[in-house]
């Protein structure tokens, strides 16, 4: 049977994608906190070796809390460093997908459009991203598609961190509605499930038209 790694997986998207390809035929790990610690690089490389082969991987956590520029600590800078760009670089650097494997990064519309109030999530989430970008490049040598999923407002505990009134924020939105995990959850179970495979090293918006951004 196939295998599945899903970051995140206990919560919020990471769970709705853990749910969507345990219906498929994968053995799927829906890796909580207390699996793997991103922001720590021990916790990572064990991790690693416990888990050092996969046909899909999901690489999703967290972002960072609202924090005024000039309050960033050199602490804050170097835990979500390892968070949100180094812990994911070693996870592709040392554990193996398969021929034919698909590598999901769950990032943000922060790479797209830079927060204002999320600057460090914008500045290593960018960062990531161009690392994905590049690696999707050689990766494709061995049939192995590598998809950026880039959330805008998804009704999830983390926009309600963000958004101090979610049922205004929602209307204002061009949907009226913020995106359900359910729904990202489904089209990566339905990537694997169709075999797509020529849709490789592109940046997926899944916002609900709310950017503005063309590409």
């Amino acid at each position: 049977m196939k295998k599945a790694i899903v970051l995140g997986g206990s919560r919020g998207i990471g769970k709705a994608i853990s749910n969507s390809l345990k219906k498929l035929d994968l053995e799927v790990l829906s890796a909580s906190s207390k699996d793997i610690d991103t922001s720590n690089l021990e916790s990572v490389n064990e991790f690693a070796e416990k888990n050092s082969t996969t046909d899909v991987l999901v690489l999703n956590t967290g972002g960072p809390p609202i924090i005024e520029f000039e309050k960033i600590t050199n602490e804050d800078w170097n835990k979500y460093h390892n968070q949100l760009f180094v812990g994911f670089c070693t996870l592709l650097q040392k554990i193996k997908v398969n021929d034919g494997g698909y590598i999901f990064a769950i990032t943000s519309n922060v790479i797209k459009e830079p927060n204002t109030k999320l600057i460090i999530s914008s500045a290593y989430r960018a960062a990531f991203s161009s690392v994905f970008k590049i690696l999707s490049k050689e990766f494709a040598s061995r049939e192995i598609t590598m998809i950026n999923i880039a959330p805008g407002p998804i009704n999830t505990d983390r926009t309600k961190e963000l958004v101090s009134d979610v049922g205004e924020y929602a209307d204002s939105l061009p949907m009226k509605r913020l995106g359900e995990p359910k729904e990202i959850g489904n089209f990566v179970g339905s990537i694997i499930e169709k075999e797509i495979k020529y849709l490789s090293g592109v940046v997926i918006n899944f916002d609900g038209s709310n950017s503005n951004f063309i590409f």
